[in-house]
């Protein structure tokens, strides 16, 4: 087949899409996935327009995000409103959590902020301090000053995740210059649906030197400036009205001091 061929067959198939209605069309490619709708928008301006258009993004949005967001950002199109969910998570519940999307799948992501969790002596000035920082999402982060009963539990619905979605958990938190107590000090953490035994891992909030055991969770430095431990996994079925509970704790009676908690994330793995 020599060029001319080839690109005569290359026109007559764009044709035959843009005889189809454009709501048929936009119904075909949002049955696929938000990362295929911005590929095929950089085919032809044709099929910018339609998959860019409100009627495919809706479909990829969740079917409550108009009651999940406290009033939608100022955006021109749900395609728009996508992306800024993906890359700015918005604050709900009076601040004590933010909701995003996940990028590639727009499945649902939530951070239970400090003020969101409970935490053993948390409201005791001489063990926590509740200040401001000027890079977190949150209007408040705890910074541990010194406890020797460690303990951070977080509770949310399942209803409010994603269904048929795996997820994990993750400790979102920064060390200070003086942390002292955790170096190589193993952690406990816990994660429980309703109705099903608990799943628990050890954890290391601090490496210290070169005592690192690779079976183990360490912490990994986000893109944001701040580090994550993942804490565990679990699948969300849906359709029920449970709860998810996570734990992290060490009763060892070694003081411990100097991490600063931002929340804990919950997204898709």
């Amino acid at each position: 087949m020599n060029a001319g061929t080839s690109g005569q067959r290359i026109d007559t198939e764009m044709l035959d899409f843009r005889a189809l209605p454009a709501g048929c069309l936009a119904g075909i490619i949002s049955l696929t996935s938000p990362l295929d709708a911005c590929r095929l928008s950089l085919v032809s301006p044709f099929f910018n327009s339609v998959a860019s258009s409100d009627a495919v993004w809706v479909k990829f949005l969740p079917a409550d995000y108009q009651n999940l967001i406290p009033a939608s950002p100022s955006v021109s199109s749900l395609k728009n409103l996508y992306l800024s969910l993906c890359d700015h998570p918005v604050l709900i519940e009076d601040g004590r959590k933010s909701f995003s999307l996940h990028k590639r799948s727009g499945k649902k992501c939530y951070m239970l902020a400090a003020r969101d969790l409970t935490i053993t002596w948390g409201d005791t000035p001489r063990y926590w301090s509740w200040n401001s920082v000027p890079d977190s999402r949150f209007p408040e982060v705890a910074e541990l000053l010194a406890v020797c009963w460690f303990e951070i539990n977080g509770m949310i619905s399942t209803c409010k995740l994603s269904s048929m979605t795996h997820y994990k958990a993750y400790l979102v938190f920064k060390l200070t210059a003086t942390v002292y107590g955790f170096g190589n000090e193993p952690i406990e953490a816990a994660i429980q649906l309703s109705g099903t035994g608990d799943l628990q891992r050890t954890v290391f909030l601090h490496a210290e030197g070169e005592d690192v055991q690779n079976d183990y969770r360490y912490p990994i430095e986000r893109e944001d400036g701040w580090l994550e431990l993942e804490l565990g996994e679990f699948f969300n079925e849906g359709g029920q009205h449970g709860k998810l509970e996570i734990r992290i704790f060490r009763f060892n009676g070694r003081w411990k001091g100097g991490v600063i908690i931002e929340g804990i994330e919950i997204r898709p793995n």
